[in-house]
């Protein structure tokens, strides 16, 4: 998929502004991953949504 594939991209909520954000979007079946500074003109890391809930599970308990 393209970044237009998408049509709602959210940063990161961590983001400091000096150039090193993410976003993220989601369908029902795909979750996109952008690097901000590409400006929507870079690539789109595409996971399956079990495989980013199980990221985001695994991230939040090396953080607890």
């Amino acid at each position: 998929m393209s970044s237009n594939s998408f049509t709602t991209w959210r940063k990161a909520t961590y983001s400091v502004g000096n150039g090193n954000c993410v976003e993220v979007a989601a369908d029902r079946r795909i979750v996109g991953i952008r690097d901000t500074a590409q400006h929507g003109h870079g690539w789109v890391l595409e996971f399956s949504t079990a495989a980013w809930h199980a990221f985001i599970e695994e991230a939040k308990s090396l953080l607890a």
